[in-house]
């Protein structure tokens, strides 16, 4: 739901020859982002039904020519902060009529489009798009600047195809960060110039992404308007590293956490950052943090050796590790988002700027705005999408701000995501995890507070519909109602379910 929205009765038609104009903006798009999204958009417009609209037979006044878009910013830089704000004003009639979208920037202007995309119908009468209800005028921007979707290809690998149409539905919803979960205990599937023996992690030669992969896959999400945030989960969630290199195993009975007395560990993770660097300009990199046994190193000879002569025991080595990797993080430019144990560990010694990433449960981003770091919010009782009883009321209630009440505390809030974690899921029913439940989260980080829904019930035909646009434009999303990625239960229409 924008942040302003006001309508008429009226109904223009598209023209067959329906055109992009940008005379007057000051974006000179040398990189065609928004010539290649008008055309997407009309794609998925005429994509439904072949399109057999006679426009001689109508009133001229009434045919949309085409639309105006005027873009204020000449720069294509998309970052956290980028601002994404639009207008998009549809006529009632003219001579001839076109639709106009006014931006500050080239990303809002796509956002802009989105929403026209989505005002525009099939007529079975006439055979053509048809825009209802105007003359429309909408003014909106979005509520959080990060709104997140983590998908997870360490589990499963996703073929870059899939990961594409990922991304191009995550643009039907606004969401605007993907964040690429890309190894783990499992695999490391992604190629690394600086230490090309990684990715002998990856399950098999097939399931790999090599450097120029990762290239096209942030260079399809920004034309997209959407920021690819990489995770590399240290010192926890490791294993598969110590394929290629085993020296980063404290030994081969035990192999995670990565080895923290071994100097080649923190040389290695210097390099897989500044391999990053080259890729994923998002100003912040993951360096997850979760979930840490230690007791591997209290039991390693050579390791426990060490930590005594450092006069540590395993929680002090922890601590120790996430920060050093901190500041590698940092000396390659990037702020750092950890997993909230950092924070419930030792969060006092984090870096300023740390982002905290809530996941075990509710309160913790109080705590963490009142400390003065910032914070992301994905509690998974509610915003785990791999949880198939995450029902989608719970997914649309799920308010970042809860008890956070301080303006200024609030506005360390950058915003939350929903997660993917892939130990069952693959390119077979990613989408159809993800979708629809993945755009009620999306409405409750992008709408005005003041302007949800207090009873999730007074969305579900909006919701209901998205689902079936999602689904004419070849999104396998599944059905509203009941579990995640639940198949229809009998016969019936889209609109039923």
């Amino acid at each position: 739901m924008p942040k302003s929205v006001s309508y008429g009765y009226g109904t223009l038609h598209l023209s067959n020859e329906f055109e992009l104009r940008t005379d007057g903006s000051k974006f000179a798009d040398a990189s065609s982002i928004l010539k290649d999204a008008f055309k997407r958009s009309l794609d998925v417009l005429r994509s439904t039904h072949e399109l057999e609209f006679n426009a001689s037979k109508i009133d001229p006044l009434l045919v949309l020519k085409g639309i105006h878009v005027v873009v204020s910013s000449p720069s294509d830089e998309l970052q956290h902060g980028t601002d994404e704000s639009y207008e998009l004003h549809v006529p009632a009639k003219g001579s001839p009529p076109y639709a106009r979208i006014e931006a500050k920037t080239v990303y809002g202007a796509l956002h802009g489009l989105e929403t026209f995309s989505q005002v525009c119908h099939y007529n079975i009468s006439s055979r053509g798009i048809q825009v209802h209800q105007v003359p429309w005028t909408i003014v909106d921007q979005p509520r959080f600047s990060y709104r997140g979707l983590l998908i997870d290809t360490a589990r499963h690998y996703l073929p870059v195809p899939v990961i594409k149409k990922v991304i191009d539905s995550m643009a039907y919803a606004k969401l605007n960060v993907l964040h690429w979960h890309i190894v783990d205990t499992q695999s490391f599937p992604l190629e690394l110039p600086s230490y090309p023996k990684l990715w002998d992690g990856a399950y098999s030669v097939p399931e790999r992404y090599t450097f120029a992969d990762g290239e096209e896959i942030v260079s399809y999400a920004k034309s997209r308007g959407i920021n690819v945030l990489a995770e590399i989960d240290v010192p926890g969630h490791a294993e598969s590293w110590g394929v290629g290199y085993p020296a980063l195993w404290p030994s081969k009975d035990c192999k995670q956490p990565l080895d923290v007395s071994n100097e080649f560990t923190f040389k290695l993770i210097d390099g897989i950052i500044s391999d990053f660097s080259k890729i994923f300009k998002y100003k912040f990199v993951h360096l997850g943090g979760d979930e840490v046994n230690t007791s591997c190193w209290e039991t390693t000879p050579h390791v426990r050796k060490w930590l005594q002569k450092n006069r540590m025991n395993g929680s002090e080595a922890y601590e120790y590790f996430v920060l050093r990797a901190q500041k590698i993080a940092l000396s390659h430019g990037y702020d750092i988002i950890n997993w909230e144990e950092t924070f419930n560990s030792f969060g006092k010694k984090l870096s300023p700027k740390t982002v905290v990433h809530n996941w075990l449960g509710g309160g913790v981003a109080q705590n963490v705005v009142k400390a003065g770091l910032r914070c992301i919010v994905s509690n998974q009782d509610k915003w785990y999408l791999n949880h198939l009883d995450a029902f989608w009321q719970g997914v649309y209630s799920n308010e970042p701000l809860t008890n956070i009440t301080d303006p200024k505390e609030q506005a360390l809030v950058l915003g939350g995501e929903v997660c993917a974690w892939a130990e069952y899921i693959d390119a077979s029913d990613i989408e159809q995890t993800i979708w629809p439940r993945a755009a009620a989260a999306a409405e409750r980080l992008w709408t005005p507070y003041d302007k949800l829904a207090k009873d999730p019930e007074k969305i579900k035909s909006r919701l209901s519909y998205f689902r079936c646009l999602l689904n004419q434009r070849g999104v396998a999303a599944a059905p509203l109602d009941g579990y995640g990625r639940e198949a229809p239960l009998d016969p019936g229409s889209c609109y039923m379910q």
